[in-house]
């Protein structure tokens, strides 16, 4: 029955790793088309719907747009959080040697587009507010523009991409933190801190139970929100405290059945929201100067130019001093291919843009998102196209049909 052959066909989409990057691609695309069309205004509505929170004196109220910015990129957070923990336990980054080449590659992809956009926008301290925002990059979209090269493509390649996404990740959390953190409100701040010590005192004393640790952690996100330091900290901060270990041996890993559990979530909701929420960039009455102006142009060539110096130029030199290796089955080619999609930062560069100018947001947000989507696309371009070139036509890494790897 046609029904039946649809659903199959679905699932089997829905089984794709490039799924969830190409849904949310086309939540780009379609933000971008109702921006610009007679859609408009109803985009634009849907984006201020208001949504308020009451309990007692809490109030929360903010239109949808800023919800889905705090609160569902705080569960994404989460989700990055537990795989930094899982990978730095017992994944790709548990060892020195596994650690050190994506540890080195993240590094230098978030100084060297950081340099760029600096350079190009020195002078004016307003731009140069937005100085992070081309040193991330998007792994669901990096992965799904490498999932498109199918078997060709040696699996300890996309084991090197997907770590240095989770370093780069955690660089981003740490650059929040540091740099796109408002006035502080010290009440708020000290009751979030006494949410930390509430997870601590919990794993230490060996509690397995999950809603236990998601409950201090909405609490702590409400702390975190109202204190001034960004509301997505508070997920990364309830994910490390998650039990990799569940009470005895034979019992399934509360980390990883929760990460498993959110990564249709995240890949397939939470991330295409964000997408559409933001990637909307009207372009009534902007004229193609506008890619040239100094945030865009920074922006764009940070992630188009600066991630490959920086991934690549980093890698070579780490790998050259004996530091560390070349991952199994790749050569120099293919790793600058993938140095070259670390350019692709979409998801991750449009939310620091978000945190980068708050107060004018409205001012910033065309040049921010052209940027954005502009050096996206071209280092997404660049690096399938470079791949295909250099890739062999069958990847002759004996792993390739081992389990895939986590990605979002």
């Amino acid at each position: 029955m046609p029904i039946q052959i649809i659903s199959q066909a679905l699932r089997r989409f829905l089984k794709l790793e490039a799924a969830g990057g190409l849904i949310l691609m086309g939540c780009a695309v379609l933000a971008f088309i109702a921006s610009n069309s007679a859609l408009s205004p109803l985009y634009d509505a849907f984006l201020n719907v208001p949504g308020q929170v009451r309990v007692g004196e809490l109030d929360i109220q903010k239109p949808l747009l800023l919800w889905v910015n705090d609160l569902w990129m705080a569960v994404f957070f989460f989700l990055v959080g537990l795989e930094i923990k899982r990978e730095l336990l017992e994944g790709s980054l548990s060892t020195r040697e596994t650690l050190m080449l994506p540890c080195v590659a993240a590094l230098g992809g978030m100084v060297a587009p950081a340099l760029i956009y600096a350079g190009i926008n020195w002078g004016d301290s307003v731009a140069l507010r937005g100085w992070a925002i081309p040193a991330a990059t998007d792994i669901a979209f990096a992965l799904g523009v490498l999932a498109l090269l199918g078997s060709r493509v040696p699996i300890a390649l996309k084991v090197f991409l997907t770590a240095v996404a989770i370093v780069d990740d955690l660089g981003a959390i740490i650059i929040i933190a540091l740099f796109y953190t408002a006035d502080l409100n010290l009440t708020s701040l000290g009751l979030a801190a006494a949410g930390v010590l509430a997870l601590i005192i919990a794993n230490r004393s060996g509690v397995r139970a999950v809603p236990v640790y998601l409950a201090i952690g909405l609490f702590m996100w409400v702390c975190v929100l109202k204190s001034g330091v960004h509301a997505t900290l508070a997920g990364v901060a309830t994910a490390l405290a998650i039990p990799l270990a569940g009470a005895k041996p034979e019992d399934e890993s509360p980390l990883k059945s929760l990460e498993h559990s959110l990564h249709p979530l995240v890949a397939f909701l939470i991330l295409p929201t964000f997408a559409f929420a933001n990637a909307g960039v009207s372009l009534a009455g902007v004229q193609w100067s506008a890619m040239l102006q100094p945030v865009t142009l920074g922006i764009a060539c940070g992630l188009v130019f600066g991630k490959v110096i920086g991934v690549f130029g980093a890698s070579w030199i780490a790998i050259k001093l004996g530091m560390t290796r070349l991952p199994d089955g790749a050569n120099f080619k293919a790793l600058f291919g993938v140095s070259l999609l670390c350019g692709i930062g979409f998801t991750m560069s449009l939310f620091i843009g978000t945190l980068a100018w708050e107060e004018d947001a409205g001012s910033m947000a065309v040049a921010v998102r052209l940027g954005v989507l502009g050096g996206s696309i071209i280092a997404a371009v660049l690096g399938y196209l470079w791949l295909r070139m250099v890739l062999p036509a069958k990847s002759a890494d004996p792993a390739e049909d081992a389990a895939p790897v986590n990605g979002r």
